[in-house]
């Protein structure tokens, strides 16, 4: 069975940082593309980062540009995102994301396998 388990949320003031953490487990995720996405209530679910299976720099979305850092542990199959600079609009659930291909895509329909979400809120 394949799990995704997305912890390190919490609340912060606005200009701290926090560090997420996305565990996978029930399958071998090293040849897979990997990425977070967040929603806020009433809106759609959208991307913020991805990291191709080959690792390296990741894709960003403009609003987490320069902010946000993904990264992979291979070994540990584990997903990262460093949160920086955090503002009161980051405020939202945060999931993690798994697809079979290679290639780190932006869209929600790119991804088979999803995490349960952590709340992560900003305070101004």
């Amino acid at each position: 069975q394949v799990q995704l388990i997305e912890s390190g949320g919490g609340l912060v003031q606005a200009g701290g940082s926090l560090r997420l953490s996305c565990a996978a487990s029930g399958r071998d995720f090293s040849m897979s593309a990997l990425a977070w996405f967040r929603q806020t209530p009433g809106k759609e679910r959208e991307f913020v980062a991805a990291i191709s299976q080959i690792g390296g720099a990741g894709v960003y979305a403009d609003s987490v540009k320069g902010r946000f850092t993904i990264s992979r542990d291979i070994a540990k199959n584990t997903l990262y995102l460093q949160m920086n600079s955090l503002k009161f609009e980051d405020t939202a659930v945060y999931y993690c994301a798994a697809r079979s291909g290679l290639v780190a895509l932006t869209s929600t329909r790119g991804y088979a396998y999803w995490g349960q979400g952590t709340q992560v809120t900003v305070s101004s």
